[in-house]
C-alpha cells in the first residue's frame, strides 16, 4: 500500500525528466506529505504526447454519483487490475506515470504505537510510480482521477510493510504508458532489493495536516 509521499522536484524539471508538455494547474512544490484526494503531479500519453498533468489521487469509477460514492481507491493491486470492473479498462488503455521523492510506510511497535517510515530511491533521482487514471464526469466539471499500482514488497521493503508501489525504471517508462506496443503486464513486480533505502522519521507526518521538510528527516529507530 502506498498511502503518503513527498515530492519536492520542481515543475520544469519533471517536465524535462520526461519529456512532457506541463500543465497549467500543477500542485505546488515542495509537498513533503501529499494526501489522499489532494491533485499530484501525473505522466500521461495523450495524442501521441506525453503530458504533465495534475490528477485527483483516487480513482473514481464510472458509476460513482459523487465523489465520496464509495471506498477510496488510492491503490490497485497488480495481481487484480486485470479483473477488477473498476480498474480493468483503465489497466489496458491509460496507464500513467505517478513521480515522487518519496514515500511513506508504516510499522507497529509492542503497543500498536504507528511508526512512520520514509522510503526513496539509493541513487537519489525520483521514484516512478505504475499509475491507472480516467476521466469521471458525473459533477460540474471533468475530474482526471488515478491510482497507484502496488505489488508484492520485495524482501527489504517487507521488514516494514507487505505491499509496495511498482517502481517504474526509465527503460520502462514508455512501454508501461503503451507507447512500445503490449507487455506492460511483465512490469507489474517488486523492485529489485537494491533500488530503495529506508529510514524512520518523526510521528509528525502521522498527521495529514503537517508539513515541512523535517518530516522526511531520519530519527534513530
Amino acid at each position: 500500500m502506498c498511502g503518503r509521499f513527498a515530492m519536492t522536484l520542481p515543475t520544469d524539471a519533471m517536465a524535462q525528466l520526461f519529456g512532457a508538455v506541463p500543465g497549467n494547474d500543477l500542485p505546488d512544490v515542495p509537498s513533503y506529505n501529499v494526501c489522499p484526494t489532494t491533485n499530484i503531479h501525473v505522466v500521461s500519453g495523450e495524442e501521441g504526447q506525453r503530458r504533465l498533468g495534475a490528477m485527483r489521487w483516487g480513482f473514481l469509477p464510472s458509476w460513482y454519483k459523487n465523489l465520496t460514492d464509495g471506498p477510496l481507491l488510492i491503490n490497485a493491486r497488480a495481481e487484480t487490475i486485470a479483473e477488477k470492473p473498476a480498474f480493468r479498462n483503465a489497466a489496458r488503455e491509460r496507464r500513467c506515470l505517478i513521480p515522487v521523492s518519496g514515500f511513506y510506510e508504516w510499522s507497529k511497535d509492542e503497543k500498536g504505537n504507528r511508526l512512520p517510515w520514509y522510503f526513496s530511491r539509493r541513487d537519489g533521482a525520483p521514484l516512478v510510480f505504475a499509475g491507472i487514471w480516467q476521466g469521471w464526469d458525473k459533477g460540474e466539471a471533468l475530474v482526471k482521477s488515478c491510482a497507484i499500482v502496488t505489488c508484492a514488497a520485495n524482501n527489504s521493503t517487507g521488514a516494514v510493510h507487505h505491499r509496495m508501489p511498482v517502481v517504474l525504471e526509465p527503460r520502462d517508462w514508455g512501454k508501461w504508458l503503451g507507447e512500445e506496443g503490449h507487455g506492460a503486464a511483465v512490469l507489474m513486480r517488486p523492485a529489485a532489493e537494491d533500488v530503495l533505502q529506508f529510514h524512520r522519521v518523526g510521528r509528525e507526518v502521522n498527521s495529514n495536516r503537517t508539513s515541512g521538510a523535517q518530516l522526511i528527516e531520519e530519527i534513530a529507530a
